[in-house]
């Protein structure tokens, strides 16, 4: 179970750079007005959507796998799976503004990007704290 407690934290972490990285690069993104720019931007977000949707379901599949085999129990564990299932909805909503970006739709300012880019970093705080402190 070590291995795949060490793949989880892996794959989770790896998956956390992405959500990281994504929304900041709408940011920018949202900032700029030149098509040779844009495209070049659409292609780096679209290039990480679909690298670090793998490694989501990994870090996901690889989660159960823990919780199926150590039986983990506590008001804890389900406030961590409420939240990765926030996480979840965060990483498919960014592959919808993926969508917008590429389809040259976005109408929302830098501004609103760079607080939607910290909805991970809250998100990590409380599991991590939960998981840890098991409250």
């Amino acid at each position: 179970m070590l291995w795949i407690k060490a793949l989880h934290i892996i794959f989770v972490i790896s998956w956390f750079a992405g959500l990281f990285y994504l929304p900041r690069l709408f940011v920018n993104h949202a900032m700029i007005s030149d098509s040779a720019t844009s495209e070049r931007f659409k292609l780096m977000e679209r290039k990480l959507y679909r690298f670090m949707t793998p490694l989501g379901v990994l870090a996901l599949l690889f989660g159960i796998w823990l919780w199926l085999g150590y039986g983990f129990t506590g008001a804890w564990l389900e406030i961590k799976l409420v939240l990765v299932g926030v996480l979840v909805a965060y990483h498919l909503y960014c592959g919808h503004l993926v969508n917008v970006f590429a389809e040259n739709r976005n109408r929302l300012s830098h501004v609103f990007y760079r607080w939607f880019n910290e909805v991970p970093v809250l998100i990590l705080f409380i599991v991590v704290f939960l998981v840890v402190l098991k409250p």
